[in-house]
């Protein structure tokens, strides 16, 4: 039911400017979806630290010793990744709350609730993020 809502047109919050803003269920859906992915990942790293806690520091073959180093400093990588992802979550949580939520921080349209269901940490619009991307591509050409 949530789904359907979500996919309803959301209701206009300034008509002049063109926006709009997301219903409470709207809202509760995002919610429940950003904490969802925050608790994964928060399981995620409990996971990683009982690994690299559990594992034995000696090493009959020196071969196992640095896979097991390669695969934690691997697994480092993507705790690091995860953790800047969770303070996005926690970024667009704020943004629920302080009604905000779903405002291009560009051109302060709204993004589409397809985008933000695709991607619920999103701070631009599909536009503004194309020309960010566009921008990025012409300064790191030689």
């Amino acid at each position: 039911m949530l789904e359907s809502l979500v996919l309803q047109r959301a209701k206009p919050r300034c008509m002049t400017m063109g926006r709009y803003f997301f219903n409470e269920e709207q809202l509760e859906m995002f919610r429940r979806t950003l904490l969802s992915q925050r608790e994964h990942l928060l399981e995620d790293a409990d996971k990683t630290v009982t690994r690299m806690g559990d594992a034995n520091e000696t090493f009959a073959d020196p071969t196992d010793r640095a896979t097991w180093e390669s695969d934690s400093t691997r697994d480092l990588r993507i705790r690091d990744r995860e953790r800047q992802l969770m303070d996005k979550i926690d970024a667009a949580l704020a943004r629920i709350e302080d009604g905000t939520f779903g405002e291009c921080e560009e051109c302060g349209e709204t993004i589409t609730v397809g985008r933000l269901k695709a991607r619920p940490v999103t701070t631009l619009c599909i536009e503004c993020k194309a020309k960010q991307e566009a921008d990025e591509q012409r300064s790191n050409r030689p």
